[in-house]
């Protein structure tokens, strides 16, 4: 048997492999974080799951997270794998523009990818380039919004019925 996966070795690997697309790294609560370029993403992922040694092959997640504050990288696509192999676990993030939310997709890899990237489209409005079917799948048809992005009021300004001392403000 080969030696074990580390995070370390999967960024040294990943470093080695696709330079300057590995924009940058963190380990929050030890679980490595990188940061990929939105046109590497594709690439990355698959090398990741097809690469024997590394064996990244389960897709835990896939999601978007929405940073109104960092302009022209205001959309952020979330992949979460997993070696199941080597119980390593990875978190890939590309930012993507607010104006053009768009990323290859994964479906070609990760058949559990289609309904996830429906979901993401559907509540943040990422397009997923070659998706088979990206329509919305738990909104209705007619919303022209996303409702998962930061741009409403989390209430109400205009409600009279509260009153505001009973909420700490």
């Amino acid at each position: 048997m080969s030696n074990p996966i580390t995070s370390e070795l999967l960024l040294q690997r990943l470093q080695e492999r696709f330079g300057e697309a590995i924009l940058q790294h963190e380990s929050p609560y030890n679980l490595l974080t990188v940061e990929v370029t939105p046109s590497a993403a594709h690439d990355i992922i698959k090398w990741l799951k097809e690469d024997s040694e590394l064996a990244l092959s389960f897709l835990t997640l896939l999601g978007a997270v929405h940073y109104p504050e960092q302009t022209g990288r205001e959309m952020a696509v979330v992949y979460h794998l997993h070696s199941l192999v080597h119980n390593v676990r990875l978190r890939l993030k590309a930012f993507l523009p607010i104006e053009d939310p768009s990323i290859a997709t994964i479906t070609d890899l990760y058949v559990g990818a289609n309904w996830q990237e429906r979901e993401t489209f559907d509540f943040y409005g990422v397009k997923f380039v070659g998706h088979p079917n990206l329509v919305r799948i738990l909104n209705e048809d007619s919303m022209d919004y996303h409702p998962m992005r930061k741009e409403y009021q989390l209430e109400d300004a205009t409600r009279e019925d509260k009153d505001d001392r009973f909420f700490g403000r």
